[in-house]
């Protein structure tokens, strides 16, 4: 029985720390993941996202089964039910969708950019929504943020002018920012009362129905070129990139806190940068250097200003 202290969920302790660091560098692989799947099989977004979920649905059942099996959970009510559904396809079934299909269009070092304004919509809901007030330090964080994501757009929109999708892709990852913003206001205030291991493994299954429900309306279990190397890809996005960062993210939010998991996940557009240039070949140009500084200091103050209030 662990007898020490719990953190207030505003200090960052080292175990913290380390688990949220982890969760955001495995985040960071998806989009490379994605983008040499397209490449090295031509799959389609939904028939790559259901493979993912599907090679991930074992460990959430598991998950589930483990949770369902302590004694001490504190039940449920049918609105905790309706939100863990809704954060669910918000979350890990829209956002995924979004993200995927913008992958096709974008880099991945872009892509990880404009995903990164995620921080800012979560801001904006928690104003709009639930009546906070933006501080003039929010306000200068958002406007750095959203000029960053600006100068780092236009400048990779002039290096790629040959994709007539670019600005398609780029409104799936923006929709899929949004989207994934709402996932994080939520999980911030359901996690304490639902636990880690439960919330986590309940919302990934909820994510993993919308999934497959999207794929049977629209592919046939033949259409599915079930090759080997599809097959690793698949593996990879579920164990890496989907099933060790969410419980990573999720038990780095029960201990730190959400706002110092959102200054500590800044260095995501970093390592996805670099990684996409070391796997993918992409160019890293100025206009992403300067955007990504802007983008990461602004999310750098919103975490800061909302964890000093």
């Amino acid at each position: 029985m662990d007898i020490q202290p719990k953190p207030h969920p505003t200090q960052i302790t080292l175990t913290g720390f380390f688990i949220t660091l982890m969760g955001a560098i495995f985040f960071s692989t998806k989009a490379i993941f994605v983008k040499l799947a397209f490449h090295a099989t031509h799959v389609d977004a939904v028939t790559l996202l259901s493979l993912r979920m599907l090679f991930s649905l074992p460990f959430y059942l598991v998950a589930a089964w483990m949770v369902s099996q302590k004694e001490n959970k504190q039940p449920l009510t049918r609105r905790d039910w309706l939100l863990i559904l809704a954060m669910g396809i918000l979350g890990y079934y829209l956002s995924s969708l979004f993200d995927f299909i913008g992958l096709q269009y974008v880099s991945a070092g872009l892509e990880r950019l404009i995903l990164f304004l995620y921080p800012t919509f979560a801001v904006l809901i928690n104003t709009f929504y639930f009546k906070t007030k933006l501080s003039k330090i929010q306000i200068i964080a958002l406007v750095l943020t959203y000029l960053g994501i600006g100068i780092a757009y236009f400048g990779e929109l002039k290096l790629d002018t040959s994709n007539p999708k670019f600005l398609f892709g780029s409104v799936m990852i923006f929709l899929c920012a949004i989207t994934y913003s709402f996932y994080l206001v939520g999980t911030g205030r359901m996690v304490q009362k639902v636990g880690v291991t439960r919330y986590t493994a309940y919302t990934m299954l909820a994510a993993t129905v919308g999934i497959f429900i999207n794929f049977l309306a629209t592919h046939t279990m033949q259409s599915i070129p079930f090759t080997m190397e599809l097959t690793w890809y698949g593996i990879a996005l579920a164990i890496v990139a989907t099933v060790l960062p969410s419980f990573l993210m999720s038990n780095g939010m029960k201990r730190i806190g959400s706002n110092n998991v959102s200054i500590i996940t800044s260095i995501g557009p970093v390592s996805t940068i670099l990684q996409a240039h070391i796997f993918l070949g992409e160019q890293i140009i100025t206009a992403q250097i300067i955007g990504t500084a802007l983008v990461i200091t602004g999310v750098i103050l919103i975490g800061w200003q909302s964890k000093k209030a």
